[in-house]
């Protein structure tokens, strides 16, 4: 049995969970996700406690029963709490603006990169730090990395789109040999 499986999930007082099918259903002040879980497992809830409970003991059930406990434990931290990361865009003349639900992006270009919000996330800018905001976790990371990837910081300068707390490695750039006296 899966050590992060067996973990119950705490439901706070302000989250209801519905089970519809293979779909378990939460509602929070924040708004509403679908999980899908597995046929082999089932949920239970007892005293604001949520447990994930395997069916059989087969190998499939086993695989999948921690990756669904920890899929709705961050759908229910996603309808409380939210999740958001934040980037930051480094270099001379580069500039983020959001624009209704689209962030627009100098980056070096010579046309500006506009990336529309997926369903459920905001962007926000403030000076040359963009954060992604959304009750959905992995939305808000596969957000992120695509607006990363679109300029990946470069090792010589540092400069395009990083995340906040990422560190760049430096490289040292090319050196002039002198030729001093013959």
């Amino acid at each position: 049995m899966s050590r992060i499986g067996k973990l119950p999930i705490k439901i706070p007082e302000n989250v209801s969970i519905t089970q519809e099918n293979e779909f378990s259903k939460i509602r929070g002040p924040l708004g509403e996700i679908e999980v899908k879980v597995h046929p082999f497992l089932r949920c239970e809830i007892t005293d604001g406690i949520l447990e994930i409970k395997p069916r059989n003991n087969s190998k499939l059930a086993r695989s999948v029963h921690g990756t669904t406990r920890a899929l709705i434990a961050n759908a229910v931290e996603g309808v409380v709490n939210g999740f958001k990361k934040q980037l930051e865009v480094v270099g001379i003349g580069y500039r983020a603006q959001v624009e209704e639900e689209s962030l627009i992006l100098k980056i070096g270009f010579s046309h500006d990169v506009k990336v529309k919000a997926p369903e459920g996330i905001k962007f926000s800018v403030r000076k040359n730090q963009i954060t992604i905001e959304g009750i959905d976790k992995q939305s808000v990371g596969e957000t992120a990395a695509k607006i990363r990837s679109l300029k990946k910081p470069e090792p010589y300068k540092g400069k395009g789109i990083k995340y906040i707390d990422e560190k760049i490695i430096r490289k040292v750039g090319k050196t002039v040999k002198s030729t001093t006296g013959s």
